[in-house]
């Protein structure tokens, strides 16, 4: 393998429950209670996928608005904070010691990533910043995957891509990258088994696996 792919909420930093927790906040707001489900329909989409899972759960005629309010709140959260994954400076690190490229692929906007990764002194390993909005479909589509391996050069194929959620998983399966779950909110299924290379309990036990598979 020469190159390795991370998604960002969930994975890298434990923000993917702040959004969780802000899409609720919000859904109390408008009087609706979400259905069980939203949390996995939502994670790792972005733009009118994302506009479309709000529709649907919220019962609105148009998604833009809660998905901006939800944006500007979690944001305004991050700017203070941004909680590390155990693991994510030791995985970066050995990666880049040993050559790897690396590239950040998420559904979040590339400024956010970027001040995401400069809050946490782990910029400094990334090769690429990719972000959602720069292609044209989000995930479970390969779009930004495959931007991503573009950006650092190298083929999916021999990509290892780091993923914690559902529709990441499918995106690295889609694109036809070696998937890695490491599982935040999500519990694997049966699907994710078949999908996923490997599924790790956190980014040290992935470590030891891609020690082992690179040795």
């Amino acid at each position: 393998m020469k190159g390795a792919i991370f998604d960002m909420d969930g994975l890298m930093f434990d923000t993917e429950r702040i959004w969780q927790d802000t899409w609720h906040q919000i859904a109390s707001e408008h009087n609706v209670v979400l259905d069980p489900t939203f949390g996995k329909a939502v994670t790792g989409t972005s733009g009118p996928k994302r506009e479309a899972v709000i529709r649907e759960y919220y019962h609105v005629s148009d998604g833009h608005p809660i998905d901006e309010e939800c944006v500007r709140r979690v944001h305004a959260y991050l700017e203070k904070t941004v909680p590390e994954k155990p693991g994510i400076h030791e995985i970066l690190s050995w990666l880049h010691d040993h050559g790897f490229k690396i590239a950040v692929a998420s559904s979040t906007e590339s400024k956010q990533i970027e001040h995401n990764l400069e809050m946490t002194n782990t910029r400094q390993y990334i090769d690429a910043v990719c972000s959602g909005t720069q292609v044209a479909h989000s995930k479970p589509a390969p779009d930004v995957f495959l931007f991503a391996a573009k950006c650092i050069n190298v083929p999916i194929e021999e990509c290892y891509i780091f993923e914690d959620a559902y529709n990441g998983i499918r995106a690295a399966y889609n694109a036809g990258g070696v998937g890695i779950m490491v599982p935040d909110s999500q519990a694997p299924d049966d699907e994710m088994r078949q999908k996923a290379h490997a599924i790790c309990h956190d980014l040290n036990e992935a470590l030891a696996l891609i020690q082992k598979e690179n040795s």
